[in-house]
């Protein structure tokens, strides 16, 4: 009884938190809401306006597309990590702060730096750009540019906490193995590949699925760069930004049909499962051949 007595405030909060929303969401998407309040039972007809629904279908495949951009953080975190791990680095601390630093800031203040930056007129991307002669875009509101640029600051934002877990990964890998690598010719970079990345698999587990389902839940990036309701659609670049919780945003609160964005919702709860589940998959078959 005192395990359960010390598990209880976490499990309690857990419950409250977390379990209880999903089962309301999961019933308020069998219902429809009035204008003023108040739901009905309408059964699976959300989930069939789903299915005929454009813009559920352009939302999916941009989360999908940022989703995969996005993992290039990945062997990006790796390679940072490994230079970050050398004996001798002089300002190693430092490095890692500065690395880490856009993770515990505020993504709003993020987007905002980031919309400065990416602006056509007189964004600082641009300027520099204009001194070597080439005319940029402007990144977010041209088409063909603004879901590279949402995945640019998105790798940006997460890169420091891969790095970091990837770094706790490498510290953990006994300097035996280096020492009997470098004693049979090995330089550093086979005994990256050969000793270094082999152990890191779990820790690239862990992070790839971190990161998958962060990628899914994107949101206020898209909110500080794009906006919202009206707003965002004047921006001729926003069919390419909209994300399924961005779609969920504006059916829920913008249009107040709760029902729809809870049926919404419920889709992405059932993608992140799905994929992580596959993930689950591709790392045990990974494990048994390897």
């Amino acid at each position: 009884m005192w395990g359960y007595a010390f598990i209880a405030p976490a499990g309690l909060g857990l419950a409250v938190f977390y379990l209880w929303p999903v089962v309301r969401t999961g019933y308020f998407s069998f219902t429809e809401w009035g204008a003023f309040g108040g739901h009905t039972w309408s059964g699976l007809d959300n989930y069939h306006r789903l299915l005929s629904d454009p813009e559920v279908g352009r939302s999916l495949v941009n989360t999908l597309a940022y989703t995969a951009l996005g993992l290039i953080a990945i062997p990006l975190a790796v390679v940072f990590a490994a230079l970050l791990n050398r004996d001798g680095l002089r300002g190693a601390g430092i490095y890692r702060t500065l690395f880490f630093l856009p993770v515990v800031t505020m993504p709003v203040a993020v987007a905002m730096i980031w919309r400065w930056l990416y602006n056509g007129d007189y964004g600082l991307i641009n300027h520099v750009l204009a001194q070597v002669g080439i005319d940029g875009p402007n990144w977010i509101a041209d088409p063909d540019t603004a879901l590279f640029a949402l995945v640019v600051v998105g790798i940006w934002s997460s890169l420091g906490y891969n790095l970091v877990i990837f770094l706790a990964g490498m510290q953990a890998i006994p300097k035996e193995y280096y020492d009997a690598a470098a004693i049979d010719g090995a330089g550093p970079v086979r005994q990256f590949f050969r000793i270094t990345l082999p152990l890191l698999s779990p820790t690239a587990f862990f992070v790839s699925i971190i990161s998958v389902i962060g990628s899914l839940q994107l949101f206020d990036l898209v909110y500080v760069l794009a906006g919202s309701g009206q707003t965002a659609r004047a921006n001729p670049a926003f069919p390419r930004m909209e994300t399924v919780v961005q779609l969920f945003h504006d059916r829920a609160f913008a249009t107040n049909d709760r029902g729809y964005g809870a049926a919404i919702v419920m889709m992405l709860l059932v993608l992140i499962i799905a994929l992580t589940a596959l993930q689950f998959r591709l790392q045990k078959r990974w494990v048994h051949y390897g």
